[in-house]
């Protein structure tokens, strides 16, 4: 078999899912550490919005705006989760040594 044949028959199709999950974990991983590093300080300058940088600005109103804490960290809560869910879903989809289920 050529060369052709065997990337585009063989390796592309298995390594294919591997790849997507690995990109939508680290997708979640880098909205993490930004809005880590933004709640620290030292992440995006402040004009840019961040989550991380509304939640350090938002901590000393906490007993009286509760709110304005607890939206941005359910929010950034719920986009991580939401990539690590559709790495598992594409991850399951894809998987070419899959079985049926019934």
């Amino acid at each position: 078999a050529s060369t052709r044949t065997i990337l585009f028959k063989h390796i592309l199709p298995n390594s294919f899912a591997p790849i997507v999950v690995a990109v939508s974990v680290n997708f979640g991983n880098a909205i993490l550490a930004e809005s880590a590093l933004s709640y620290l300080g030292v992440g995006i300058q402040p004009p840019t919005p961040s989550w991380g940088q509304m939640i350090n600005q938002n901590l000393s109103q906490w007993r009286y705006f509760p709110h304005l804490v607890i939206g941005p960290g359910a929010a950034l809560a719920l986009l991580i989760l939401a990539f690590n869910f559709f790495g598992d879903g594409v991850a399951d989809a894809l998987n070419p040594r899959r079985t049926s289920r019934n």
